[in-house]
């Protein structure tokens, strides 16, 4: 081959890294003995602690590379400091959601290595979605992710409620990812194109024509695809049954990674080739935004599993992030990333504190099984009561500066109407946080948790919390991020 013909790998070196250390590891724990209960939890456990590893080398492998916008693979692969700071995130809720994994699987006696296998491919597919340039990489990344994350929700094989999760994800998930392509095929059968550069030169081209009705209902069908992946409604049905039925460390990562990087091609695909079209796509974000809020903060009032409840809030705060889509322009895209960044930290830190919900080798879930958790474990309650305040996004905590540039950027486009009902809803979600505070710290104490923390989850939460509570001091390594990340984007 030609040296000219050599592709260029450099802009895809991380995924490239992770798609070879994920086997790598999967051989490793295919072939490490495994006779006895206690060798298979040792491999397991060093599968897992090896794949946080590899998380932390390509964390370091997007440093090298380079800046600017790169485009690779015949345009279907692109780099920029956009995808990079997605990227970081994806890497970053992968790894800590893998760290506070470990003794829960011990402990239910699910520990096997293929657990960190799966969640190393999601996370590749979930890289190569925040780099997508194409529909076809687009559906690639979106199918490599989908497919480990239907695995990794039915792990807990032998309770029929993780079996029922991962079934019920993996049949409403094939009906989205249908819709998806469906609405692909259509746009490239009205525009000729695949890739997002040509589309986008397509629609600049159109010289404000109209688009074609079927090229508009494509466009609708790949939005809806897209938010079922970041769990809005409505299509949201999924999420409270997975989220309960599932293990959940796969709770947690659910909640954060695959939203994360469905927000970033969501953000790539309306900001990209789709840009020109924006009245045609911002009314149906606009009222995604607003039925996800409603239904994130009504249907959570009456729940009383905790893992429920944290499914309808992640469908609220999806609907808020998706403000800032309707906004669009560098404010609104700068407040989705902000949003999510902080997201991502009071998410797994509550979840933190809800895998430490255990009595003997029983996991408990209900909401009043953290009744005077205050007098029994006062710091997990100051921790969960500092998670819920910024969910509620109650200054100074880092979850009103999210709710603050969200907001602001809705102002600044003009979407007055939209802004009055993100607050409302947010005066309803408020509720439910401070509902648990109050369980936490009024309540009399039923039964106490059982046994000490798992040091994994400890550093997990000292870390979130201080996060959390503290980002206010420093919060321009955030936000100049995202100020970087947004310009690349609209400058792409």
């Amino acid at each position: 081959m030609a040296l000219a013909e050599v592709p260029n790998l450099i802009p895809a070196l991380p995924e490239l890294f992770m798609a070879v250390a994920a086997m790598a590891l999967l051989m490793l724990g295919a072939f490490h003995d495994r006779s006895t209960e206690k060798e298979a939890n040792k491999a397991a456990r060093l599968v897992l602690y090896l794949s946080v590893l590899a998380l932390g080398l390509a964390t370091l492998l997007l440093v090298m590379v380079p800046d600017g916008r790169v485009v690779a693979f015949n345009g279907l692969f692109v780099t920029d400091p956009f995808a990079t700071f997605f990227k970081v995130l994806v890497l970053l809720a992968s790894g800590l959601a893998l760290i506070i994994s470990r003794d829960y699987l011990e402990r239910q006696g699910v520990a096997r290595f293929e657990y960190g296998v799966l969640m190393m491919f999601a996370t590749l597919g979930m890289m190569m979605m925040v780099s997508a340039n194409d529909l076809i990489s687009l559906y690639v990344g979106l199918e490599m992710q989908s497919l480990s994350l239907y695995v990794i929700a039915a792990f807990q094989r032998e309770d029929p409620r993780s079996t029922e999760a991962g079934l019920k994800y993996f049949v409403l998930g094939a009906l989205a990812s249908g819709m998806m392509l469906y609405g692909a095929s259509l746009i490239y059968g009205f525009t000729g194109a695949t890739g997002f550069d040509a589309l986008a030169a397509h629609f600049e081209g159109a010289n404000g024509h109209a688009p074609p009705l079927g090229l508009v209902i494509g466009l609708v069908f790949l939005l809806a695809g897209l938010a079922f992946k970041i769990s809005a409604a409505p299509f949201h049905m999924w999420t409270p049954d997975v989220y309960e039925g599932a293990p959940t460390p796969v709770t947690a990562f659910f909640s954060v990674g695959p939203k994360l990087a469905a927000m970033a091609l969501l953000l790539r695909v309306v900001m990209g080739p789709f840009g020109e079209l924006a009245e045609q796509w911002q009314q149906v974000v606009v009222l995604v935004a607003i039925l996800s809020m409603f239904v994130g903060a009504f249907a959570a009032l009456v729940q009383k599993n905790i893992k429920r409840l944290m499914a309808y809030s992640s469908i609220g705060h999806a609907g808020y992030a998706l403000i800032g889509v309707a906004a669009g322009g560098a404010s609104g895209i700068k407040g989705v990333l902000i949003y999510l960044a902080i997201y991502l930290f009071m998410n797994l830190g509550a979840f933190a504190v809800i895998l430490t919900m255990r009595r003997g080798e029983r996991m408990v879930e209900g909401i009043n099984d953290l009744a005077g958790l205050s007098k029994t474990n006062p710091m997990l309650a100051l921790a969960m009561a500092l998670f819920m305040f910024s969910m509620a996004g109650i200054p100074p905590l880092a979850g009103f500066f999210g709710k603050f540039y969200i907001f602001l950027a809705a102002m600044e486009a003009e979407l007055y109407g939209l802004a009055i009902i993100g607050v409302l809803t947010s005066v309803v979600g408020a509720f439910y946080y401070i509902r648990i505070i109050k369980v936490m710290y009024f309540d009399e104490p039923t039964e106490a948790f059982d046994g000490p923390v798992a040091p994994e989850v400890k550093g997990v939460l000292l870390f979130t919390s201080l996060v959390v509570a503290f980002f206010f001091l420093y919060p321009s390594l955030v936000l100049s991020g995202a100020a970087a990340a947004a310009a690349a984007l609209l400058g792409g």
